[in-house]
């Protein structure tokens, strides 16, 4: 064996998956991954156990104590280490890295970090600054990232990184190096996708206008669509009994069409109760893997538990995923576009889950124990009054799998997609809503459907 990859991981579901498959992607293809797990409580196992991969446990972490375990049931000659969060740029990594051993004097080859659109501004700079584009050899300078290194096996087994140090044991082993006489390298073609720095800053307003000007030059947002569509995206629709129709067509058929527009979904799934309904959504081009139990189908059943039971048939299937996307079928007038704009929305700021939200400047209030009170900023100019926002997360709502495994739609940190079009805001519940979409939807949805086929 030429290399071992060596990763280390603490619930890390959210990159896991595409930290692996970039790794399975390269050009070079000798080489084992061997993935130490620092008790794991989310998915991080089940994800990296769909790969082939070698899976260690590690009691009492220290980042050298796990880097030891790893190598120790290692076989390969040169060492790569990557941490789980950290996505290969390219398929052209490993050997970038590999390519610099041909001088014996080499001990590590360390490669570049750039960040993600999501990743916070005062990290965004550090990583700029430090990991730039021309190659360095390093005869006195000790820094070294372990993040996203390489080093030669035959010099760990002289100088196997400290397994007692809490912290920076990637320069805590360099400078043994150095010191030694051994050489370290920086390979910038070696790089990779990190979503968080290495140092912080008390200064954000002057890290701020650095670094919109380094977003400017290095085309943030192209690599961010391309992380996207390494994610594994499935869209869950629910349908309870058979399904209604809409100008004599299904209203599942509406939603399934959405999903299937999108650039970053990567299965459908109809969620039913209903066989005659399951029929019809394959027909449509969904899968509908199981028929899910009636009893979530009474009255007093939320969303929420339908979505937790059939994650858990799903992954129970094998079929991990990375981001959900919920929609619901009594609401078909998504705006153009709507699904992916959420997910960009969602991946660039970080949020935990994104869905649209309608602002109202409205005097608005709420029933509590002692009468209404109100919630908006009061009879104020409308210049300077705050709307509050009326969601509407079954036109699409995106969240993580862990939320819906716990039982809930949504996580902490909620991101709002605004919608003006007062049209996209009605939601087919009874005869009266029905009726209007009746008049309403036929020029509506031709208008939104104009030049784009679904998949």
């Amino acid at each position: 064996m030429k290399v071992s990859v060596i990763i280390r991981a603490k619930n890390e579901e959210r990159w896991i998956a595409t930290c692996l498959g970039a790794i399975f992607e390269q050009s070079f293809k000798d080489f084992e991954v061997i993935l130490v797990d620092n008790k794991s409580t989310d998915r991080t196992v089940e994800k990296a156990g769909q790969y082939n991969v070698r899976i260690l446990s590690i009691e009492d972490y220290r980042p050298g104590k796990a880097l030891n375990l790893g190598i120790g049931a290692a076989k390969g000659e040169f060492l790569a280490f990557l941490s789980a969060h950290c996505i290969p740029k390219d398929k052209n990594w490993l050997s970038s890295l590999l390519r610099n051993f041909q001088d014996s004097s080499v001990a590590g080859v360390y490669g570049r970090q750039e960040p993600m659109a999501q990743t916070s501004d005062l990290d965004k700079r550090d990583l700029l600054i430090v990991f730039g584009l021309d190659r360095k050899v390093q005869l006195k300078d000790n820094f070294f990232h372990n993040a996203n290194s390489m080093i030669r096996r035959s010099v760990w087994e002289k100088l196997p990184f400290d397994a007692d140090v809490t912290n920076i044991e990637d320069r805590v082993w360099a400078k043994t190096a150095i010191e030694k006489g051994y050489k370290l390298i920086y390979e910038p073609d070696a790089s990779v996708y990190h979503h968080h720095g290495i140092h912080q800053s008390l200064d954000p307003k002057r890290c701020r206008d650095i670094v919109r000007i380094m977003e400017s030059m290095d085309g943030l947002s192209k690599k961010e669509e391309t992380l996207i569509k390494k994610l594994k995206i499935v869209a869950l629709i629910p349908v309870k009994g058979q399904d209604q129709y809409l100008n004599k067509r299904a209203l599942a058929e509406y939603t399934i069409i959405s999903a299937r527009q999108s650039r970053f979904i990567d299965k459908v799934v109809v969620l039913t109760d209903n066989e005659e309904t399951a029929r019809a959504a394959e027909k449509m081009g969904a899968e509908v893997p199981f028929i899910r139990p009636t009893e979530l189908s009474r009255p007093d059943v939320g969303i929420e538990k339908v979505l937790q039971y059939s994650l858990s048939e799903l992954e129970a299937s094998g079929n991990f995923f990375d981001l959900i996307v919920h929609m619901g079928v009594h609401a078909p007038f998504r705006p153009k576009n709507l699904i992916d704009k959420l997910i960009k929305l969602l991946f660039h700021n970080g949020f935990d889950s994104v869905f649209p939200g309608s602002p109202t400047y409205k005097s608005c209030w709420r029933q509590g124990e002692n009468g209404f009170q109100r919630i908006d900023e009061g009879f104020i100019a409308r210049t300077i009054k705050k709307p509050i926002h009326i969601g509407y997360p079954a036109l699409a709502c995106v969240t993580y799998p862990e939320f819906i495994r716990q039982g809930r739609l949504l996580g902490e940190k909620i991101g709002i997609y605004e919608i003006l079009d007062v049209f996209s805001t009605i939601e087919i519940t009874d005869q009266a809503s029905l009726s209007l979409a009746e008049k309403i939807f036929p020029g509506w949805w031709k208008g939104q459907t104009k030049g784009g086929a679904s998949k």
